[in-house]
């Protein structure tokens, strides 16, 4: 039974729970205790291939070699875990899946990266939950660490004032709204962090361009937090609005972050490298 769980409820009714675990960037080092100690405890683990890879770098999920043919893997405590592959093509019909399997008394660890509720997975699973009726299917969100704030980490402090994310990924939702948003963060002053950003970034900088002077800091990052073990290895460039559509070699793809500051975001060096720094309330070092 779960902490969220109370005596009389899903425990008593013969029901499982269907976790959505946020594993932020994907290694251990960055995925708190409590997503790790789901996913290790779990009956099934849905997770991509790569999300696989990485739970297996500290033992959260068993070694590939102790996995069956059928997903059936045994762990070093002789208990038995189920391991699904999950793909884009099969979101639908592998959270029927997460359902049954709940009712049946399982509980189910579906993984997200990042954070379940920052372009994650969990608006799915609810989304799927109400059409199927699945009011009896207990839920549980066990939040992550999204890139936004990876990025940010090792960045420095650019997200110290107030800042917001907006996805390019024009799928569920038309360019025209996508493009008010951006207008609107851009006159707001946020510091503005572009998701999915292999679809339409250069036009996105465009339009911030036509509200934010050209010198405004850029940060362009990929598999933050990920080191090596991502799809393209984890890098960053620090640029500015101006120039950021001359980078085309820096967005590689899903793992590409854009963090676009403000009037207020300052470059500053020490002996080792470069940061972005975006004090709060725009005060100045003499102001702390």
């Amino acid at each position: 039974m779960s902490e969220a769980s109370t005596p009389d409820s899903h425990g008593d009714r013969g029901l499982g729970t269907l976790y959505v675990v946020g594993i932020g960037p994907g290694l251990p080092g960055d995925m708190t205790q409590r997503a790790g100690d789901v996913i290790r405890n779990a009956d099934c683990v849905i997770a991509s291939d790569l999300y696989r890879t990485f739970l297996r770098e500290d033992g959260t999920l068993p070694p590939e070699d102790a996995v069956s043919d059928d997903g059936i893997a045994t762990r070093s405590d002789g208990t038995e875990q189920e391991i699904v592959r999950s793909t884009m093509g099969r979101q639908v019909e592998l959270a029927r899946e997460a359902f049954d399997r709940v009712r049946d008394g399982e509980d189910v660890a579906h993984v997200s990266g990042g954070d379940p509720n920052v372009y994650g997975k969990s608006d799915l699973l609810f989304v799927m939950a109400r059409a199927e009726e699945a009011e009896d299917i207990p839920i549980e969100i066990v939040p992550g660490v999204t890139a936004a704030l990876g990025g940010a980490a090792t960045l420095g402090a650019p997200l110290s004032n107030d800042f917001c994310t907006i996805s390019l990924s024009d799928k569920w939702r038309g360019w025209d709204e996508i493009e008010e948003k951006l207008r609107a963060a851009a006159i707001s002053g946020f510091v503005i962090v572009l998701y999915n950003c292999w679809r339409n970034y250069e036009r996105a900088v465009g339009i911030v361009r036509e509200e934010r002077a050209d010198d405004v800091p850029v940060a362009i990052f990929n598999d933050a937090g990920r080191g090596d073990a991502g799809r393209n290895g984890e890098d960053q460039t620090i640029t500015t609005l101006g120039d950021a559509t001359n980078h085309d070699d820096d967005v590689s793809g899903m793992g590409t972050s854009l963090l676009i500051g403000t009037h207020e975001t300052a470059v500053w060096a020490n002996d080792y490298e470069q940061f972005l720094v975006t004090p709060r309330g725009g005060r100045d070092v003499e102001d702390f």
